[in-house]
């Protein structure tokens, strides 16, 4: 069954701040994910892991990162120390990845 389109209407306030239901589709929630490498691996050397095991990366250090939402690369960054704390990381983004081109028809 085909979703229902959202209909969007002009702000009646004047105050230039765009269509009404801006403010909902704001709030949609999306999954964020910074990818730092894959590795491709037998079962069997899977289930030879343990604590303290090293998975060797696709992605060498200080190559860009991926930022995926929804699946979907957006973005490309390079991982960073937290200013504020330390003890955590971040991504600062160096590229924003724009929207495929379209290709021909079929």
């Amino acid at each position: 069954m085909p979703a229902e389109p959202v209909a969007f209407s002009a702000d009646e306030g004047g105050e230039g701040r765009g269509p009404r239901n801006l403010d909902a589709i704001m709030r949609i929630p999306v999954s964020l994910q910074v990818v730092l490498g894959s590795a491709t691996m037998p079962v069997a050397n899977l289930m030879k892991l343990g604590r303290g095991a090293v998975v060797p990366l696709d992605h060498r250090v200080g190559e860009p990162v991926d930022v995926v939402v929804n699946g979907r690369v957006v973005a490309r960054g390079e991982v960073v120390v937290v200013e504020d704390d330390s003890s955590r990381f971040g991504v600062s983004l160096t590229e924003i990845v724009g929207a495929p081109a379209p290709g021909p028809a079929l």
